[in-house]
């Protein structure tokens, strides 16, 4: 059990990273520092949107409209912190 616990530790990281990447890659496209000319960062910023695109999806839903400030990875990201320093550990205790 205590693998499986540590591959969703790891799931988790790597579910930060993606996120923290695709915020900055659509700031920077946001802010006319790379544009989606290049071929490389335009499928690497559609990469990043099917893949963080079904996870925003139901936090959209359910937050207002905000217009162009969109609240969903920093949602996304305090429960990927909760859940990191919350439940993990305690189910790492319990299953010891």
């Amino acid at each position: 059990m205590l693998i499986l616990l540590d591959i969703i530790n790891i799931l988790l990281n790597v579910v930060w990273w993606i996120i923290i990447i695709h915020i900055v890659l659509s700031w920077l496209v946001a802010f006319n520092v790379i544009n989606t000319h290049n071929q490389f960062v335009a499928q690497l910023l559609d990469s990043l949107n099917r893949i963080t695109e079904p996870v925003y999806r139901p936090i959209r839903k359910i937050l207002p409209d905000f217009g162009m400030l969109d609240l969903a990875p920093m949602i996304v990201l305090l429960v990927v912190i909760i859940v990191q320093s919350s439940i993990l550990p305690r189910l790492y205790v319990e299953f010891m």
